[in-house]
């Protein structure tokens, strides 16, 4: 029973954590085109470099504890 209960509770705390990431995100964005006044937009490169940077992180997120 404690091998699932370690592994529930990662999986709550990375869900907990890319919640806040992403409402801090969309928050500074939005207050990023209040400044600008105008609505924000998001490029096909820009979407593209967003996708490639969040996997970098995911990598990174995942090679942790590990001995390379």
């Amino acid at each position: 029973m404690n091998d699932k209960s370690w592994k529930t509770k990662t999986i709550v705390l990375g869900v907990i954590i890319g919640a806040l990431a992403g409402a801090a995100s969309g928050f500074m964005l939005v207050k990023r085109a209040e400044a600008e006044e105008k609505q924000p937009k998001l490029t096909a490169g820009e979407g593209v470099q967003l996708g490639l940077s969040v996997l970098g992180v995911m990598r990174l997120i995942a090679g942790f504890g590990s001995e390379s």
